[in-house]
Order: structure tokens, then C-alpha cells, then sequence
């Protein structure tokens, strides 16, 4: 293990992680505990601001070119081990979560929900959660982390949504999530004691089970399970009936943190089903691809037919997801270097979409697309944001998705030949009409009515070119650089890809040079 991981110690001066976890987690308590809604907020802030701080810190002392876990923590107490640790799996995605949580806060200000403590609090422990499940090397450790997204989510939901049959959208969302939960432990439970009849004790740790996988029992029994839990998570059909009906009931300043939970599904599979359970993935890849494939065309179709704009959000991270999925499921470099990184660029440009989204309801109480209509001139900062995620989420040069899509389609090619690939062009064909029909039908159409702001105060407009600014400058920086991002995932892709018994034995034969017989066996 030594080899493969390094200790905190070794790069940072302090537990980086455990601190990413905690910091957002004690400023829910600070919340809570503050006397006023004014103190409450500057608690807030003060901890989502270090918290992007600290994320930021962890780009700077991870090391690129190093493979394996780095900034790997380890705590054993009273028989359970605390095990949290970052590679090019999840070295996106925290930062991730960390800087769109400050972005929450800041649209809160624009909301009724500015004073709004349990709201606040509520954000800052989903950005803790996030953050504490991405870093787990524990499978019993993601696993709790996942139950208690519910809290978060279910009282963000009954508190702050806005639809007329709140409880009844959420019972259906318990039924799926717990339906997954359920199945993942079940799946967890059985890759622990999968390795008891080899001599190994029972352990829940990602790096033993990983290294000792070969000793597995119900390999395809664990794969279902857990890719059951995992699609729910995404989600990819059919397992997304709940995601429309909580974007169209819940609240619009939750769902940007709530969009990199999504992706926590997308990421369980590159780290408890690929390294894990490799052989069995390759045997029923095809039998995902074709629940991927369905997933892009149902959800584009599907986003096509609807005129409230959170359900056609709603369907276009189904569709996304199924793009995604093709791109973990081609076993090699190419397509899973794209997935991370387009699931990454997907998480900003959809939040961004749906800043845009929350700040036209504030003004006009309504995401029906048939109420709305010529809010460009009136609200310019608003359009240039969607209109900017819309063209990352369309992967447009200039944007991160640009050349994420570029690296999936290739690899798509290399692994299941063109037809594959031109299925996740048309995806995007479709994602483009919905897209920029919902753009043209929300600020250039000639409105059926007159829309009039609910509220005499004056907008906050600088608050909402700080959004704009933030998300805006992000997808185009990174759209127009891309090479930083891709090397902080280079190295767990390529490793990852040599661990495949099928897709791995043959690139390491494709690749293996001529030579005599002593060069060809040294390693």
C-alpha cells in the first residue's frame, strides 16, 4: 500500500481533505446556533469562501504526474476505519462542489432565502456531505455518505420548493433513493465478505478489496447491484422517473450543489465497479451501452416536449448521462479521460443554466416557456449566462466540453466503431435544439403576455453578475486550456485501463515493442 498511496503529511501541512469536509459541516452549526440572520450568513460565507480557498490549495499541492492516492488519510477507531484520499477520479470534482456551494449562497441573496438560516444551513452540510463521499476510500464510509444526502435534500425540498405536491414528488424520490441505497450496501456487504474465505479479515477498504479483487465471489451479482444503485444516482434509464419531478417541485438554489451529486454516481462506477469488478463490466458492457444509448435519445426527445424549463433541464442530464456512461464503458483512456472531465464541464454549465433559470423565476414567478419571452433587453447578465452554458453543454469550441466530447467520441470510435459514436453526435445534434430553442423562447421570442416582477425592490444586479462573471469565466478559461485539467486525470485513466483482463491484456499486447527476449521480459 505504501507504494501506492502518499500521506498527507508528505504534500500538505495539514489533513487537506478531512478539513474540506469538516469546514462546511462546523459552519452548519454556526448557522444554526447564530442569533441573527445577518451573523448567520457572514458564518456562511466565511466558510464556503475558505472552503473554495482550500480546494483551490488542493489543485496546487496534488501532483499530476505521481499515480496513485495522494493527501491518503487513515484513522482507526474502535473497529471502524476513517479513509479518505484524492487521485484524478475525484480531483475535479471537489473543487467542484466547493465553488458552485459559494455560488449558492450568493444566489441566496438575490432570494427570499437570504435570512433563511435552516435554508443556508442546509446548502453548506449537502456541500460537506458531497465533499466527505468523493473523498471516501471506504465503501461503508461512501455509503453513509450517501444516506445523508437525504437529509439535506428532503428538507430542502419540503422547506424551499416550490411546487404544489411537494410531499407527495418527494415520497417518490425516497422510493428510488432508498431502492438504490439498499442495493449498493448489499452489493458493498458483498465484496467485504467476498474476501473471508481467502484469509483475508473483513475489511471495507477500497484499496484492499481493489488489490485483492481476484478473490471475489458473485462477481455479477455484486456488478447488478451495485450498477443498479449507481444508474439511480446518475441517473440513466429507466431508472430516472424521480429526477423530473424533484427539478419541477424543488428549489432552483439547492440544485446547482445537488447537479455535482448527480455526479456522484458517474464517479462510483470509475471507483467501485471498474477497478473492482473489471471483468464482469467488460462482459455486460453491452447491455449498458444499450441503456445508454436509449438514455440519450429518450431524454433529448423527451426535453423536446416539454415547456416547463426545469423538466427540460431535467431531461438533458438524463441525456448527458447517457453519453457519459458510453465513455466509461469503452475500457480505454480516451473515452474514460473524457467521461471525468465532460461529467465535470456538464456539472457547470447545467448549474449555470440554472442560476439563469432561478433568477428568471425571482423576476417572474414562472418557468412555464409559454409565459416567458423578450427578457433579454431587461436582463442581459441573465441571458449571457445561459447562453454561455448552453453553448458549453452544446460542447462548443472554447468550452471545457469541447475537447472532453473530442476524447469521448475518439475513444468511442477506437473501442465500438463509428455507428456508436454518431449515436452520441445526434445526442448532442438534439441537445443543441432543445437548448437553444429554450434560449430563444425565454429571451428573443415576442411574449403572449406582460411580465411584470412580483416585487417593487429593486433587482440586485451586481449580485447576479457575480454568478455570471464567476460561471462565464470558468467554462470559458478552462474551455480555452484545457491541458491543466486533463493531466490531473491522466494518470488514474491510465492506470485504471491497464487493470481491464480483456481491454487491458490487449493494448499491453497492441503496444508491446519488438525486441529480444530479455527486453521483453523486463517490466
Amino acid at each position: 500500500m505504501d507504494n501506492y498511496v502518499s500521506f498527507w503529511h508528505e504534500s500538505a501541512g495539514f489533513p487537506l481533505l478531512t478539513a474540506l469536509t469538516l469546514i462546511p459541516l462546523l459552519t452548519v452549526i454556526a448557522v444554526l446556533i447564530s442569533s441573527s440572520g445577518s451573523r448567520a450568513r457572514l458564518w456562511a460565507f466565511a466558510g464556503a469562501l475558505l472552503n473554495v480557498l482550500l480546494a483551490l490549495y488542493l489543485l496546487i499541492v496534488f501532483d499530476p504526474d505521481a499515480n496513485g492516492i495522494q493527501l491518503f488519510e487513515r484513522v482507526e477507531f474502535a473497529g471502524m476505519t476513517y479513509c479518505v484520499g484524492v487521485d484524478g477520479a475525484n480531483i475535479l470534482f471537489i473543487p467542484l462542489a466547493a465553488i458552485l456551494a459559494l455560488m449558492a449562497l450568493v444566489y441566496t441573496l438575490i432570494t427570499r432565502h437570504a435570512s433563511d438560516r435552516l435554508f443556508i444551513a442546509c446548502l453548506l452540510g449537502y456541500e460537506g456531505i458531497m465533499i466527505g463521499a468523493f473523498a471516501a476510500l471506504n465503501i461503508m464510509q461512501f455509503w453513509l455518505w450517501s444516506v445523508l444526502e437525504l437529509l439535506p435534500v428532503s428538507v430542502l425540498t419540503l422547506h424551499a420548493g416550490t411546487g404544489q405536491n411537494k410531499r407527495w414528488v418527494l415520497d417518490r424520490f425516497l422510493q428510488y433513493w432508498i431502492s438504490g441505497l439498499l442495493m449498493t450496501l448489499t452489493g458493498f456487504l458483498l465484496l467485504a465478505f467476498g474476501l473471508i474465505d481467502s484469509e483475508h479479515p473483513l475489511t471495507f477498504d477500497w484499496l484492499t478489496l481493489k488489490q485483492n479483487n481476484a478473490y471475489l465471489h458473485d462477481e455479477i451479482l455484486i456488478f447488478i447491484l451495485l450498477f443498479y444503485g449507481f444508474a439511480i444516482r446518475m441517473p440513466l434509464f429507466p431508472f430516472h422517473g424521480w429526477l423530473p419531478l424533484l427539478a419541477e417541485q424543488g428549489t432552483v438554489a439547492s440544485a446547482a450543489i445537488f447537479l455535482v451529486g448527480l455526479k456522484l454516481g458517474i464517479y462510483a462506477v470509475i471507483r467501485f465497479i471498474l477497478p473492482i469488478v473489471p471483468g464482469v463490466a467488460e462482459v455486460w458492457s453491452d447491455f449498458v451501452l444499450t441503456l445508454a444509448v436509449i438514455s440519450i435519445f429518450y431524454g433529448a426527445l423527451l426535453a423536446l416536449m416539454q415547456i416547463n424549463i426545469r423538466r427540460l433541464l431535467a431531461f438533458a442530464v438524463i441525456s448527458h448521462t447517457g453519453m457519459l456512461v458510453i465513455g466509461l464503458f469503452c475500457f480505454n483512456d480516451y473515452g474514460l479521460e473524457g467521461s471525468i472531465l465532460l461529467s465535470a464541464a456538464y456539472g457547470l454549465a447545467t448549474s449555470g443554466m440554472l442560476f439563469s433559470v432561478g433568477l428568471i423565476y425571482e423576476r417572474t414567478r414562472t418557468a412555464y416557456l409559454p409565459r416567458l419571452g423578450g427578457l433579454f433587453d431587461t436582463n442581459a447578465t441573465i441571458a449571457l449566462l445561459f447562453l454561455v452554458s448552453v453553448l458549453s453543454t452544446m460542447v462548443m469550441p472554447g468550452t471545457p466540453g469541447f475537447d472532453a466530447a473530442h476524447l469521448l467520441v475518439e475513444g468511442t470510435i477506437e473501442e465500438r466503431g463509428w455507428l456508436l459514436a454518431v449515436f452520441i453526435l445526434m445526442g448532442n445534434v438534439l441537445a443543441a435544439a432543445f437548448l437553444l430553442w429554450a434560449f430563444q423562447r425565454i429571451f428573443l421570442a415576442t411574449p403572449k403576455r406582460s411580465v411584470q416582477p412580483v416585487s417593487s425592490l429593486r433587482h440586485p444586479v451586481r449580485k447576479e453578475r457575480i454568478i455570471a462573471v464567476t460561471v462565464c469565466s470558468l467554462l470559458i478559461g478552462t474551455g480555452f486550456y484545457t491541458t491543466p485539467w486533463l493531466k490531473f486525470i491522466d494518470q488514474e485513466v491510465a492506470a485504471m485501463g491497464e487493470g481491464y483482463p480483456v481491454h487491458g491484456s490487449s493494448k499491453a499486447v497492441d503496444v508491446k515493442p519488438s525486441g529480444t527476449d530479455e527486453e521483453e521480459e523486463q517490466p
